[in-house]
């Protein structure tokens, strides 16, 4: 089996390239600064969004799964000006959709292979119900999450025009310990270690009672690999179905380091840059049609976490 992972570097792209390269797999992954491929071998990045250069790295057509992961990032705590959306458009519209769309119509010349997509719970914006499944209106309200929620749009023009297998995962929140620490998951089991370590003192948070549904990341990469293995393509929901808030999460980890998190956390409104909606994900469609499940509980995560903290 061969695969190509777009978006090899960032957090879900590098659990992913383990995990098939341990499965046996024949693995390319395409990230920002360079490629690389399970036989070690490394090469320059792939311009996703230029055609001609799609059409090179698949022109054997032997691509069995495209796993395609790329995102331009916005935190929720950090604003952001207003001058700057045009640039926040254009570069989450190349990255989100332009080099999608390269990499189906490859796909489509080719007549083989499958594709999954990974959207966002962000594609949902503030629900009216809960919790959200794949028939939940999209109501996206960031660039991020517009074009996130026309990536999905895409995966369903080609699956429904073409006949082709192209899946988009709703992903929800996620974690290991390969987030980047602009995450709040990272922020806060970073700085309960630092801070039981005496090297700092204190955490601002934006908004404690801040409710999410949150998972974790070897879990849901394990879910993109059964959805792509579908004989089918469709849009599939992956998620925990449990909220917790974020302040369980810094009492978990400031539990997991021995110390009181009231004696060091506090909240501070402004470092919000978007309102935070409560969104909770009904993956029962996953479960039936692959047999998934979560197999690590939110107090596992938070704990697994910390541990990687303190391994950095």
């Amino acid at each position: 089996m061969k695969a190509v992972i777009v978006g090899c570097d960032g957090q879900d792209g590098r659990l992913l390239f383990d995990k098939l390269v341990s499965d046996g797999w024949e693995v390319i992954g395409i990230g920002r600064g360079s490629s690389r491929d399970s036989a070690g071998h490394e090469a320059d990045p792939v311009a996703i969004i230029d055609a001609d250069a799609v059409e090179r790295l698949m022109a054997p057509g032997d691509v069995d799964s495209v796993f395609y992961l790329p995102a331009v990032h916005q935190s929720s705590e950090g604003s952001t000006a207003p001058d700057s959306a045009n640039v926040l458009f254009d570069s989450s519209w190349k990255v989100h959709v332009a080099g999608l769309i390269n990499f189906l119509e490859t796909l489509a010349r080719h007549e083989r292979g499958s594709l999954f997509y990974a959207a966002s719970s962000l594609i949902f914006g503030e629900p009216d119900v809960e919790p959200q499944n794949e028939l939940t209106p999209f109501r996206p309200a960031s660039p991020y999450a517009i074009t996130k929620s026309a990536g999905v749009n895409v995966c369903r023009y080609y699956r429904e025009t073409h006949g082709m297998r192209a899946s988009a995962g709703i992903l929800y929140n996620h974690e290991s310990s390969l987030r980047g620490v602009q995450f709040v998951s990272q922020r806060i089991a970073r700085a309960a270690v630092d801070i039981s370590r005496g090297s700092r003192h204190t955490l601002a948070l934006g908004n404690l009672s801040a409710e999410v549904d949150w998972g974790y990341a070897p879990d849901f990469v394990e879910a993109m690999i059964r959805i792509a293995a579908l004989p089918s393509a469709d849009d599939y929901v992956i998620a925990t179905g449990e909220a917790h808030s974020v302040r369980e999460f810094v009492e978990i980890a400031f539990g997991c380091v021995g110390l009181d998190w009231r004696d060091h956390v506090s909240e501070d409104s402004s470092l919000l840059g978007r309102r935070d909606a409560r969104r909770v994900g009904d993956s029962s469609r996953l479960k039936q049609a692959t047999g998934w499940r979560p197999t690590v509980t939110f107090a596992e995560m938070v704990a697994i976490l910390i541990e990687g903290a303190k391994q950095r």
